[in-house]
């Protein structure tokens, strides 16, 4: 597949509009992820309106609500627009509580095209990936990023990952899988050598 000039309006636009975003915690420029994403997509088999809906998945969400989505389906067209609206677990500002949310999202996800899921499981092995490094470099630190902590983002794409497995089992939902129990092993195995240490600052504590 050849990517039309659409595509590369695709990437000004999201360019433009996530231009003063930085990711969380890394500083790193916003349009990093999205392009990310798009490979991701494009990766496992996304058509050109998939990957301008991966580049412009957070738009939505981010920068503006309904009046962008307007404006995708204006120089996109309606199957873009579609698949980014999908893709956003809220066009409100402010935005609802985290958990509702998150669980909303959760719940879409089975009914959800397979466009949008698509997209979605590019944008969340894309972040899982993004925690599982950030993890190893500063540990526990990581979960100060996150409005649900390790718990619950934790429990959020273990959760993602079951409702992607309901519906169908694809290489990209796999290697999502696969990404999240890496993470649930490292913290799993931080907590344990946490642990151990403390027993051991205990038992070297106790008087002779």
């Amino acid at each position: 597949m050849i990517l039309s000039c659409r595509f590369r309006e695709a990437l000004v636009y999201a360019c433009e509009l996530h231009a003063n975003q930085v990711r969380k915690g890394s500083g790193v420029p916003y349009v990093a992820h999205l392009l990310g994403v798009a490979s991701i997509a494009l990766e496992y088999g996304a058509k050109e309106d998939e990957a301008i809906a991966a580049l412009l998945h957070d738009a939505i969400e981010d920068q503006g609500g309904v009046s962008t989505k307007q404006e995708i389906q204006r120089r996109f067209g309606d199957i873009v627009a579609t698949i980014v609206d999908g893709c956003s677990d809220t066009d409100q500002t402010p935005k609802p509580p985290w958990r509702e949310r998150k669980q909303a999202y959760i719940n879409h996800i089975p009914n959800a095209s397979a466009s949008v899921r698509l997209v979605s499981a590019a944008d969340k092995l894309y972040n899982a990936r993004s925690i599982v490094q950030d993890y190893r470099q500063v540990g526990e630190a990581i979960w100060e990023r996150f409005t649900g902590g390790a718990s619950g983002t934790l429990w959020y794409y273990r959760a993602i990952v079951d409702a992607f497995n309901r519906v169908e089992i694809t290489p990209l939902v796999e290697e999502l899988d696969r990404v999240v129990s890496q993470l649930e092993q490292l913290v799993d195995l931080e907590v344990t050598m946490s642990k151990t240490s403390e027993k051991q600052v205990k038992i070297n504590e106790k008087p002779d």
